[in-house]
């Protein structure tokens, strides 16, 4: 049986799943403000819940907000800020009393994608998820690659690529750098632009939709976004070159950017085509969390 959990900054959600990816238990609770070793518990008591529901030990995978360095094992960049520069993996070693496999949230949804998912017909898979942030995972032959400093498919901390006039240099980023497409190509990002066009607060859901209804200036908030996407993509194929591109995440349900954004590559990619297949998640909200379950399948 394969456990997983994803440590969320409001919940943490645990799932067991058999060899085979059927779902045997899930459960959820409100992340803890207690502080690390609060959290350190409810994760243990996740674990405890899967095996007590399924009358089975697991192996326990787990996505957070940020991820481990390779050299000291302490976790760096997660905004969920209470993980930075603790020793997570052995600190659960030592809480369960067994080994526990860590990544980034975005690399559990190539994971997930990759094995049973939008992407489990190709070998090469880039993950990009399109929610409060804009992060990135790459998997290949169903394994994550982490890179040599465990920095591989940070995107959402390059800049955006081929800045307009208008664009230069870029919103300040919570990083400390300017002009992140964390900034651009994201939930926030989204509503970002319509404030600053507009003035008005408005959730991207409602942007979406007064754009649906004509809105012109949604219209013209909701193109720039699928440019930027488009420019991010091209700079990927132009370096990874993968065999499909899989999107998560909130905004990862706009129908529209399956058709608009491929178009909107082509111009940009070192290329004369784009080909590359770019899908919704399958499992949808559950990636995460599936693909923190499969960090241990082999």
């Amino acid at each position: 049986m394969y456990i997983g959990i994803d440590w969320g900054g409001t919940k943490m959600e645990a799932i067991a799943l058999a060899a085979d990816g059927v779902e045997r238990a899930r459960h959820r609770v409100d992340t803890p403000k207690g502080g690390y070793e609060a959290c350190i518990s409810a994760v243990c008591g996740l674990v405890a819940r899967m095996e007590s529901d399924t009358g089975e030990v697991g192996s326990v995978g787990l996505g957070i907000p940020g991820s481990p360095s390779p050299r000291t094992g302490v976790i760096r960049n997660a905004n969920t800020t209470i993980l930075n520069g603790r020793p997570l993996g052995k600190d659960l070693h030592d809480a369960l009393g067994r080994p526990v496999r860590l990544t980034n949230d975005a690399n559990c949804l190539a994971v997930s994608e990759a094995v049973d998912g939008a992407g489990s017909d190709s070998r090469v898979v880039f993950g990009i998820i399109l929610g409060t942030g804009h992060g990135g995972g790459l998997v290949i032959d169903h394994k994550v690659h982490p890179g040599f400093q465990g920095l591989a498919a940070e995107i959402g901390h390059y800049p955006l690529p081929w800045m307009t006039a208008e664009e230069y240099p870029g919103h300040m980023c919570w990083c400390g750098k300017r002009g992140c497409l964390e900034m651009y190509a994201c939930g926030t990002g989204f509503e970002l632009d319509y404030r600053l066009t507009t003035g008005a607060v408005k959730r991207g859901r409602a942007i979406i939709d007064a754009k649906r209804a004509g809105d012109p200036v949604a219209g013209a908030v909701y193109d720039r976004f699928a440019d930027r996407l488009a420019r991010s993509i091209a700079i990927l194929v132009n370096v990874v070159d993968p065999d499909v591109f899989v999107f998560g995440g909130g905004m990862s349900a706009i129908d529209e950017l399956y058709d608009d954004v491929p178009p909107l590559v082509t111009s940009y990619v070192f290329g004369d085509s784009f080909e590359t297949p770019i899908r919704k998640a399958r499992h949808g909200d559950s990636s995460g969390v599936r693909g923190a379950a499969w960090l241990w399948k082999e």
